[in-house]
């Protein structure tokens, strides 16, 4: 197919049922990008000969070096089959971990996948992640096993093996989907029953696990070559197949229809050459399968004769299947360009792959309507909750319609940048004739005057040489100080224009319209993610046009879609509109457009619901110019790069660091090349990673660090930890056996106690996967409390909430805990964290965390003025931990006392009603000043101040703690924050203190050879192996194991230096965990004694990491510099 031309995509874009978008999905080095490669060399963009090699859709030149893909790129591609033309958006992803944001934001903009996989490789950890992707956002995938060629050349299989090796391929494929199907079946039929259970009478139920699969369609669900949803190919030889390309082949010539042969040819089928019949049953009959005889081994024997160079039967095969190879490609040496040349044209792959996009994944009019209502529902809305305007838009979504009168709605998933002379507007245009005949005359009479003027010149020379230079007053050369200004005036002229087009960064959307007609120039809606429908239609008309003039709304702005352009890989053309259900990218929205954002023309439109994001942004660096003079640079480029990454963190510490966060070493590297050369173009520092770390406290150990039992006749009082952990807790402090720690107020009218008590581990991990939950929780309570409308919030949300109650209901078990749920006073750090306060204050009644589900309780109005100063100490303490000033994590404070001088009760008493006369008074007050004249004198200032005393200030309240504190001790509240923030910390290390370690899962394919050495490094870095399996079928062996953060970096690069690159590791975020070792242990048994000795200063992991991220805080750390110093003895003088 030739090259299709813009005019062409132009009127392709409005045929609406025609339109795919689809992505490439797969772990890295699965082959994606070179299958992009061949599919856009069937448009004829990039030759056939470079498909694989160019990586056209990896524009940057780190993706060319390192050989992996960092972002997802868009094209548009031209297809045509029969009498029907398609338009295909495609969409090529990275594979690496670090990048599965940008999956993420490719996901969202299509209506189907291409999930690709290695056939020797098979399932890996970042195909089952595209996998859930892909359905989260309910979009229809299709199978590519590429790699097919790997089958016959690197592990040497037969056809029939090699037919195992793929039915067992698909089947563990299909099981990742099935399980994915399966939870969501059980997540309805639960709902369901909660349902049914409410209305209903209590009674012995049987449940039934099998009944919710049962009645469920999942015809499509599955992966099945007879299906037409699997693609068999080899993208670097560029061939592939489907079963319906030899269904058609054989049917003419065995006599067998296609539709019986699409059937049959995948499965245990077999042809009867007696009878000519195709019968079932093949394994047990020891026959060949059908896809063995007539597919398999003639690619074998194709492979076969071409890699053993048998010059006779390549001419036979090419002359049987009628092919035209070149004479130039059948006398190369190389028989990879042999079988490329003739595996291209007998299954083209593009064919084979674009047949099945068109056949089996849905246009964007097909779109589903649970995908409708899971886009609009953000904030864990439920769909009928929206407004009714807004619930009027679905229809919009699911018509797809292109004409003036529907609303635009666009959504732009990403913001990426693009050098300006990349730009359109910038781009050369092919020249006409006439203006090639223009430039041809304008030229030569340039070159005429040139060679007048050097002739004139050089006359004018020859007189000079004969006369002498003309000089002006000061002696100089008048012709040399005419030829410096010229030359200084050219050197100035571009430099000014160089760096005026450095200063502006343009960043172009990815986008796409879901409904409606845009054009250039249009004015849209920019809605916010918290952006609310209801308040908007509530305010403005519902009519209310971009274009009118409007009051603010919260988190809603007003813009123009300056330019719309057409992505076609590194290319990008203009376009004048788009029609609803194409992919595009919108130009002038970098100051209204953070990362993503929904446009719309309606007011009714809600935001679409955020990104879902695989990778946690974990690895953190300082970052500050190398000059101190250049920090705006540097600012300007970090908030450019924040813009221009999904996943980058950018954000500035208390102590005035520049910190970025980022999902990896691959992902950090790229955005410091990115900072350095493009954004902010300065030479920066960066400071070492900066790893994170939690602090935790776990039970009494039982056995000691030898593993003895503890018990009393094993102690020597050599060491009294204990007694000097004691010592150490200032005074006015006190603790009693239990740890509970007492301690008063500065001013003492306040006393409280406070105990810690380790969660348990699957509590911390149910308050780390709720967090967003919690928040919700959070701002619903704040919003009721305010007097909010208890009606708008979701059924759905408030179902969560109580599960969610119920879950911790069943974790808190035993007597310690008894009634724990509803005595939770709140969660931190910042109010959402994996901590717990307890109120346990006997006859203290205060507001339920569980307020949104209609428990109110009354609280007393002295500890109700306190009790946020409690929650304030609380935060702070979570937030900083005593170790190393590291948040907490797993950790319950328990508040068992809170005692209030009767002396302050009276005055808060005194007040109070103090308070009320004051605001009766300034009532009164406010009326007369509403009717008299404003420039009267008030009658306090006449009075020498005295009712100044009495009457306060507008807006001020009096307070206990204004009256009472006069001393130099401050506010009340302050003194109980900071009380109440140290009796947690005392309490914290009077346990058994442990630091949490962040810790990646890693897995990591090696050969058999190299497996030592893999663990070599493994053991080194603190790695420890959970799993080790051999790959069936291979000799490869799968290692499963997990790292701590703290020593990853460089982790991938030793162990490819290491193996010689035949292991490459892939590792992900995965939890937190605690270090065994105590940081501040000292031997206290004889047994230890023993075994470590007195000083017993062999290494501490955790003490090491904990004097680490003191010495980056500024924090002091207790170390000794020189021990044991002796003074230098020589040679020549022994002293």
């Amino acid at each position: 197919m030739g090259h299709t031309s813009l005019e062409k995509i132009i009127a392709l874009q409005k045929k609406t049922e025609n339109i795919r978008n689809i992505c490439i999905l797969a772990h890295v080095d699965h082959g994606k990008t070179t299958l992009a490669d061949c599919l856009i060399s069937s448009n004829g963009i990039i030759s056939s000969r470079l498909a694989g090699k160019l990586r056209y859709l990896d524009s940057r030149e780190d993706e060319q070096i390192r050989g992996i893909t960092m972002k997802s790129s868009a094209i548009s591609l031209h297809f045509s089959t029969g009498e029907q033309e398609y338009l295909i958006n495609l969409i090529d992803s990275p594979g690496h971990v670090d990048f599965s944001s940008e999956v993420s934001t490719a996901v969202r903009l299509c209506d189907g996948a291409i999930i690709v996989v290695d056939a020797v490789e098979g399932v890996c950890p970042q195909t089952q992640v595209v996998l859930r992707q892909a359905w989260l956002e309910n979009i229809r995938p299709v199978l590519v096993i590429n790699k097919i060629d790997r089958l016959i050349v690197e592990l040497k299989l037969t056809p029939q093996e090699a037919y195992i090796h793929l039915q067992k391929l698909l089947e563990q494929i299909n099981a990742v989907t099935g399980a994915l199907f399966t939870s969501k079946v059980f997540e309805e039929r639960a709902e369901k029953e909660t349902e049914t259970q409410s209305s209903s009478a209590d009674g012995d139920q049987v449940y039934d696990w099998s009944v919710g699969l049962e009645e469920t369609d999942d015809s499509q669900l599955y992966f099945s070559p007879d299906q037409g949803n699997v693609v068999f190919a080899s993208a670097i030889d560029g061939w592939g197949f489907s079963i319906d390309h030899f269904a058609h082949l054989y049917s003419q010539k065995v006599g067998i229809r296609s539709d019986v042969l699409r059937k049959t040819l995948w499965g245990d089928y077999y042809l009867n050459t007696k009878v000519k019949r195709i019968m079932k049953g093949a394994q047990a009959k020891g026959k060949k399968p059908l896809f063995v005889q007539l597919v398999l081994e003639n690619i074998w024997s194709l492979y076969e004769a071409v890699t053993q160079r048998e010059k006779e039967k390549i001419e036979k095969i090419i002359n049987s299947l009628g092919l035209n190879i070149s004479s130039r490609d059948l006398r190369h040496y190389d028989p990879k360009v042999h079988l490329n040349a003739i595996c291209s044209q007998w299954l083209p792959l593009s064919k084979a792959v674009l047949s099945m996009v068109c056949n089996k994944l849905r246009s964007p009019l097909d779109i589903s309507a649970e995908r409708v209502e899971k886009l609009m529902c953000a904030m864990l809305r439920r769909f009928d909750s929206l407004p009714f305007e807004t619930q009027e838009l679905k229809r919009a979504f699911m018509e797809c319609r292109s004409d003036d009168t529907a609303p635009v709605i666009i959504f732009v998933s990403k913001m990426f940048p693009v050098d300006p002379k990349f730009l359109p507007q910038k781009k050369q245009r092919p020249l006409t004739l006439e203006e090639i005949t223009q430039r041809r005359d304008l030229a030569r009479k340039r070159h005429a005057e040139k060679l007048l003027a050097y002739q004139g010149q050089q006359s004018s020379e020859q007189t000079l040489m004969e006369d002498g230079p003309k000089t002006d007053s000061d002696g100089e050369s008048i012709m040399g100080s005419v030829q410096q200004q010229s030359i200084t005036e050219q050197e100035t002229l571009p430099q000014k224009t160089e760096t005026e087009v450095e200063e502006k960064e343009h960043f172009v959307a990815f986008a796409r319209v879901y409904s409606g007609l845009i054009k250039r120039g249009q004015k849209v809606f920019v809605l916010g993610p918290k952006y609310n429908p209801a308040e908007a239609v509530n305010k403005l008309p519902l009519g209310c046009a971009p274009t009118d003039g409007f009051p603010p709304i919260p988190h809603m702005a007003c813009c123009t879609l300056e330019d719309l352009f057409l992505l076609m890989g590194r290319e990008l053309e203009d376009l004048q509109e788009v029609p609803a259900g194409n992919v595009l990218g919108i130009g002038g929205l970098e100051d209204y457009v953070l990362k993503s954002a929904t446009l719309s023309t309606s007011l009714a439109c809600p935001p679409f619901t955020p990104l879902n994001f695989e990778a946690t942004p974990i690895v953190r660096v300082a970052v500050e110019p190398k000059h101190p003079s250049e920090m705006p640079q540097l600012v300007r480029g970090m908030k450019l790069l924040n813009q221009a990454d999904p996943c980058v963190e950018v954000l500035i510490q208390e102590s005035g660091e520049h910190v970025m966060v980022t999902a990896g070493e691959v992902h950090l590297q790229r955005c410091l090349d990115d900072l350095k050369q493009r954004f902010a173009k300065i030479e920066i520092t960066v400071s070492d990673p900066i790893i994170p770390f939690r602090e935790t406290i776990i039970r009494p150990p039982k056995v000691d660090v030898v593993n003895e039992d503890i018990g009393r006749q094993q102690k020597v009082a050599v060491i009294h930890q204990v007694k000097q952990e004691q010592n150490k807790l200032p005074e006015g402090v006190v603790v009693d056996s239990d740890g509970l720690i007492t301690m008063n107020t500065p001013n003492k009218l306040a006393t409280i106690s406070v105990r810690a008590m380790p969660l348990p581990e699957e509590l911390t991990q149910l308050l780390e996967e709720k967090s967003d939950l919690i928040r919700t929780m959070e701002q619903l309570n704040l919003s009721l409390k305010e007097g909010g409308d208890s009606h708008a919030i979701s059924q759905k949300t408030l179902e969560d909430i109580q599960e969610f109650r119920n879950m911790l209901d069943q974790h808190f078990k035993g007597r310690r805990w008894r009634n724990a749920t509803d005595q939770i006073w709140a969660f931190g750090p910042r109010r959402y964290g994996p901590n717990i306060l307890l109120n346990r204050i006997e006859g203290h009644q205060r507001p339920s965390v569980w307020y949104c589900l209609k428990q109110k309780t009354e609280e007393s109005v002295i500890y109700r003025d306190f009790g946020n100063s409690i929650v304030s100490g609380f935060q702070l303490a979570t937030l900083s931990g005593p170790m190393c000033e590291e948040p907490l994590m797993g950790v319950c404070f328990v508040l068992e006392r809170w005692d209030l001088s009767k002396q302050l009760t009276q005055v808060h008493s005194q007040d109070s009603v103090e308070q009320d006369e004051t605001q009766e008074l300034q009532q009164i007050k406010d009326e007369i000043s509403e009717t008299e004249n404003s420039t009267l004198v008030p009658e306090d200032q006449t009075n020498n101040g005295k009712r100044q005393e009495n009457i306060p200030y507008p807006g001020r309240t009096p307070n206990s703690t204004h009256r009472e504190v006069s001393d130099c001790y401050g506010p009340f509240s302050g003194q109980l924050i900071a009380t109440m923030k140290d009796a947690c910390r005392y309490a914290f290390q009077v346990k058994p203190q442990r630091l949490m370690a962040a810790m990646y899962t890693c897995e990591i394919m090696a050969t058999a050879e190299v497996l030592g050495r893999v663990y070599g490094v493994l053991s080194k870095r603190e790695g420890r192996v959970l799993q080790e399996e051999m790959k069936e079928g291979t000799d490869a062996f799968i290692i499963k194991a997990v790292l701590p953060v703290a020593e990853s970096f460089g982790f991938a690069d030793e162990v490819r230096k290491r193996t010689s690159g035949l292991a490459s590791p892939q590792l992900v975020f995965s939890h937190w965990e605690v270090i065994s070792s105590d940081p501040f242990w000292v031997p206290t048994t004889e047994e230890e004694y023993l075994h470590f000795g007195e000083k017993a200063d062999s290494e501490n992991q955790a003490h090491k990491y904990i004097n680490a991220v003191r010495k980056r805080k500024g924090l002091y750390v207790e170390e000794k510099i020189v021990e044991y110093a002796e003074k230098q003895r020589t040679l020549s003088k022994n002293k």
